[in-house]
C-alpha cells in the first residue's frame, strides 16, 4: 500500500553539528578564549567564501591570522569539538569567473585568490559540503546578510553597533535592541489527486529564471496568515488552482536575504485549468512522475526540464516524491 511521500533526511542547508549555545554570547572572558584559538570563515561582498580543493569543506582561517583581538563585526557562529567558528565580513580583491561547482542555475559563478583559492557561493556548493561546514556557512551567511541590512535603527534612524558576539544589535540613539530577523516563506509541492501521491507533479517557471528552469511553487508569508492558510493562497494566485490536504514536510534556512522555506505537499485536480500569473509565473505545467524520475537520474536536467539545484530543499522534495508509488 503507498504511503504519502516523505523528505530522506533533512534539508541540505539545514545540516549542522555546532553548538550554538547562547550564553557564550554575552561572555567576554570566554569570547576572548574563543576568538584566540577559534577559526574564522571569511566573506567577501557577494558571500561568497574559501573552500577546499574537493569543495566539500571550508578554508577557514586561524582567528588570530585575521586580528589579534576579536573585531567588532566578527560573529560567533557556535562551538566544534572545542573550536569557536567566527564569520567575517571583508571586501576582496578576486580573479571574477571560476566555474562553479553546481551550475544549477547558471547565476552564481565563483571566484579565485592570487595563489588560486577558490571562493563559491553557499548556493553552488551547500549541498556539496560535509554537515559541519554546511551549517556553518549557512549561518555565517545569514548573520552577516542581516548586519548589512541592519545598520541603522527601524525606529529612530540612528546607527546601530553590533552586541552578543553578532546576534543582536543596539542602537546607539534610543537604545532599541534588535535580533536577528527570519522571514517565513512556504514552499509546496503540489501533485494530482490519482492515489496517494499522485502521478503528476505541477512545477512551474518565473520569467527570470533560466531556460527549461522549473520548480515547486513558492512564496511569503504575510502578516497574520497562518503556514497552510498561506500554502493556499500562494497556489491560487500563482496557477489559480485550490489545492486541499496540505500536510508538513520539513524547513530549511535560505539566507537569500533571510527566509526559512517552510517545506508542504499538498493535492490538487489535475483537470482545473492552470492559469499563471500575470509577471509572476510565465509557464507552468502537470509533469509526469517518470519525467521527474527522467531528469533526476540525468543529475537534475534533460530536454526541456531543468530541475532546482542540489541544495534547494525544493529538489528534495521533487526526489521524494519521485522515489514515491502513486
Amino acid at each position: 500500500m503507498s504511503v504519502p511521500f516523505q523528505l530522506s533526511g533533512p534539508p541540505t542547508l539545514s545540516r549542522s553539528t555546532v553548538d550554538r549555545n547562547e550564553p557564550v554570547r554575552t561572555d567576554p572572558g570566554r569570547l576572548a578564549e574563543l576568538w584566540t584559538t577559534g577559526r574564522v570563515i571569511l566573506l567577501d561582498e557577494k558571500g561568497r567564501t574559501p573552500v577546499g580543493p574537493d569543495a566539500t569543506s571550508l578554508a577557514t582561517r586561524p582567528a588570530s591570522a585575521v586580528a589579534d583581538e576579536r573585531p567588532a563585526d566578527a560573529h560567533l557562529l557556535g562551538e566544534h569539538e572545542g573550536v569557536g567558528y567566527w564569520a567575517v565580513h571583508r571586501p576582496m580583491t578576486l580573479r571574477e569567473g571560476v566555474a562553479s561547482p553546481d551550475s544549477a542555475w547558471g547565476r552564481w559563478t565563483g571566484a579565485a585568490s592570487e595563489d588560486g583559492e577558490e571562493w563559491h557561493d553557499l548556493r553552488t556548493i551547500g549541498a556539496l559540503l560535509d554537515d559541519t561546514s554546511a551549517g556553518l556557512y549557512t549561518t555565517a551567511v545569514a548573520l552577516t546578510r542581516w548586519h548589512n541590512r541592519a545598520r541603522f535603527c527601524g525606529r529612530c534612524g540612528a546607527r546601530t553597533e553590533a552586541r552578543n558576539a553578532g546576534w543582536a544589535t543596539h542602537c546607539a540613539g534610543c537604545g532599541l535592541e534588535e535580533y536577528p530577523r527570519t522571514d517565513p516563506a512556504v514552499i509546496c509541492l503540489v501533485h494530482d489527486d490519482t492515489g496517494v501521491n499522485g502521478e503528476h507533479v505541477l512545477l512551474a517557471r518565473q520569467p527570470v529564471w533560466p531556460p527549461e528552469r522549473y520548480s515547486v511553487l513558492a512564496g511569503f508569508v504575510e502578516a497574520g496568515e497562518s503556514l497552510e492558510a498561506c500554502v493556499a493562497r500562494e497556489v491560487a494566485e500563482e496557477v489559480s488552482v485550490p489545492v486541499h490536504d496540505i500536510r508538513y514536510l520539513g524547513s530549511q534556512p535560505w539566507p537569500f536575504p533571510r527566509s526559512i522555506m517552510v517545506g508542504f505537499a499538498a493535492v490538487a485536480p489535475r483537470g482545473a485549468p492552470l492559469h499563471p500569473a500575470d509577471g509572476e509565473i510565465e509557464e507552468a505545467h502537470w509533469i509526469s512522475r517518470a519525467r521527474v524520475r527522467e531528469a533526476l537520474d540525468a543529475g537534475g536536467e534533460i530536454e526541456g526540464l531543468r530541475l532546482p539545484g542540489p541544495t534547494s530543499i525544493a529538489r528534495m522534495m521533487l526526489t521524494g516524491w519521485a522515489g514515491s508509488q502513486p
